[in-house]
């Protein structure tokens, strides 16, 4: 669905630039040649192209915020995965720190001593 709509967009919006550049200007469009006494008058294809115009317009800007809300919706993850949560590099479950020996406390419980309650260091 977001593919055929991208490509519905990129066709609007090459007809809307050819038909603003067919439009007559002060130096003349790209379809300023020709004999005006054609089918159609200079006056009914400037209101024509005008109208054209404004259609694309409109379809372009409505194909645009189409497309931004499919991408935002499609696009979007739809479940987070905790397949790797609380593993560490050598695959145990334990969180990598610094070593035992580093940590004071750490020593003193390893070697079977217990740590004052209010951070004093023993005599």
């Amino acid at each position: 669905m977001f593919t055929f709509l991208l490509v519905v967009h990129i066709i609007v919006a090459a007809a809307l630039v050819a038909v603003i550049l067919m439009q007559r200007s002060e130096g003349g469009g790209l379809a300023s040649g020709g004999n005006p006494s054609g089918l159609i008058s200079a006056r009914g294809a400037a209101d024509f192209l005008t109208r054209v115009t404004s259609i694309l317009a409109t379809v372009f800007v409505l194909l645009s915020i189409i497309l931004a809300a499919l991408a935002s919706v499609e696009r979007a993850p739809t479940k987070i995965d905790t397949s790797l949560v609380g593993k560490t590099a050598s695959g145990s479950a334990e969180p990598a720190g610094p070593p035992p020996a580093a940590d004071p406390l750490a020593a003193a419980a390893a070697q079977g001593g217990s740590a004052p309650a209010n951070g004093a260091t023993p005599q």
